[in-house]
């Protein structure tokens, strides 16, 4: 069975659009992003400017290149002839769709289309760390015609509106997922994906999630020795394995649990476990709730 965990990954996550605008900016200036925002992405049309983030050096940005940052997670954007310290601005509204950051009497030096998303995903803080916290993409126009289309669809009121939004969203999150190129130094999924290595190890645990997984399986599928296997997957994914074996497990769990057409035991058996009671208790113990609380509980969507 052929399996795209990072399309598994990102349709879990339930993608769905929030505000999308149109940015200008003028003369120098400095804004920090809340790191409890909602994840998200743009594009530099015109111009130019630089992201800085706590622990990694400067990254800059011009026109055609393309960030998404799943994570809500610390980070600064400023212009490149921003001050060392101070001149911190918040973007002005000006037109339906439109804001200026910086004095309106300089002249225009960078223009960017801005979204906010929205993950519906119960789950989305674990697959949330499954991702690289930033990606960008450079010169990739598909990106920015995918955004273009997000930005049209958000202003209008169209029968299909939410699915056609969520689905454009999937195929963009995933397009800069698999062209980014700067994330090849953090820990993550697409990373793991990436690795000659680690790859068919991570495609066998989402195509069979129900196989007595082990290490030592993981390492022999991945042609690797069991040590060697487990550092690797460590640095380069993020998670051990068998963390990362639990916590899709539990993912999918959550999925059909919703669904609320499968008996326990079924559910159980899908996901790797020989019991049903032993598949309560690790649950119980990952969600903080029994299965079938879980399921029937009102706040889960």
């Amino acid at each position: 069975m052929t399996v795209d965990p990072l399309s598994e990954i990102v349709t879990l996550l339930q993608p769905s659009a929030g505000l999308s605008k149109q940015v200008e900016y003028t003369g120098s200036w400095r804004i920090r992003r809340d790191p409890e925002s909602k994840p998200v992405y743009f594009a530099v049309l015109e111009g130019g400017c630089r992201v800085v983030g706590p622990g990694r050096s400067p990254i800059l940005l011009r026109a055609g290149d393309f960030v998404l940052s799943p994570s809500a997670n610390e980070q600064t954007i400023e212009s490149i002839d921003a001050p060392p310290e101070g001149a911190y601005v918040l973007p002005v509204e000006i037109g339906e769709g439109r804001f200026r950051v910086g004095p309106p009497t300089e002249p225009v030096n960078l223009r960017m289309q801005y979204g906010l998303c929205r993950f519906a995903s119960p789950d989305a803080a674990l697959l949330v760390s499954l991702l690289p916290s930033l990606v960008v993409a450079r010169g990739e126009p598909r990106l920015e015609q995918l955004l273009q289309l997000v930005s049209d669809e958000t202003r209008q009121f169209r029968p299909g509106r939410d699915l056609v939004l969520e689905r454009l969203l999937e195929v963009l999150m995933i397009e800069a997922l698999r062209c980014g190129t700067e994330m090849a130094s953090v820990p993550s999924l697409a990373r793991g994906l990436s690795d000659v290595r680690l790859a068919p190890a991570l495609r066998a645990v989402h195509a069979r999630p129900d196989s007595d997984w082990t290490v030592t399986k993981l390492a022999i599928e991945a042609g690797m020795s069991r040590s060697a296997f487990f550092a690797r997957f460590g640095r380069i994914v993020g998670l051990a394995p068998m963390e990362y074996v639990l916590a899709w497990r539990m993912a999918l769990a959550k999925r059909l649990l919703r669904a609320h057409d499968l008996a326990t035991e079924r559910i159980a058996t899908q996901v790797g476990y020989s019991s049903a009671s032993t598949f309560t208790t690790a649950f119980t113990r990952h969600v903080g709730m029994t299965p079938l609380r879980y399921a029937r509980s009102t706040d889960i969507p």
